[in-house]
């Protein structure tokens, strides 16, 4: 009797966790048009150093269920409860991302940039982390591997957490050059992705 909610709640899980996906993609996308010009741009090169390992973590979670064994291999229990921990999860990281965002407003951008008038933000999320977008994005990304449960997604989570590592290394570099005291301030009393941790 087990097995039959189990199966149920499943592709349940699968369906939240990916409509997500979804709506962050839809979100960020809009939002992208309302935000400033921008007057400095990082090289492609260095976008590369980041955008490659992402991509790569990212085919690892979306496609480790049809790439071969035992990248395919589910090593995550495929419990019910932990369905519905990954659902919530995922609901709270997106939740926090779009937090973000909004409090964010037109500085925010996707790539390492420096916008016209470029504010310091230090309020709502941004006084738990300095980076809440990724923090939200990381607990999406684990969210979906505990629900997925495979070999691939974790391997693919040093791949995420690395390529936001590097980027928000070089935002900070940029943050430092534009507001020097406030943001060196800001980073003492802040911690980068986990709250009082890292």
């Amino acid at each position: 009797m087990a097995a039959e909610p189990l199966m149920q709640t499943y592709p349940l899980a699968l369906n939240i966790i990916s409509a997500c996906w979804t709506l962050f993609a839809v979100i960020w996308l809009l939002a992208a048009f309302t935000t400033k010009k921008s007057v400095y741009r990082e090289s492609r090169v260095q976008r590369l150093r980041y955008v490659i390992p992402i991509l790569l973590g990212g085919f690892l979670l979306a496609k480790g269920h049809r790439l071969s064994d035992p990248l395919n291999h589910r090593v995550i229990p495929h419990v019910e409860a932990l369905a519905w921990i990954g659902v919530a999860l995922c609901v709270a990281g997106l939740a926090f991302c779009i937090w973000a965002r909004f409090t964010l407003g037109r500085n925010w951008s996707g790539v390492v940039t420096l916008k016209g008038g470029h504010e310091l933000i230090t309020s709502g999320p941004y006084a738990l982390v300095r980076h809440p977008i990724y923090t939200g994005l990381l607990t999406m990304f684990v969210a979906t591997v505990i629900v997925l449960g495979h070999v691939a997604g974790i391997i693919a989570m040093p791949f995420v957490f690395g390529s936001l590592w590097i980027k928000l290394r070089y935002e900070e570099k940029l943050m430092l050059k534009q507001f020097p005291e406030q943001y060196a301030a800001y980073q003492k009393r802040v911690k980068r992705i986990i709250p009082f941790i890292l």
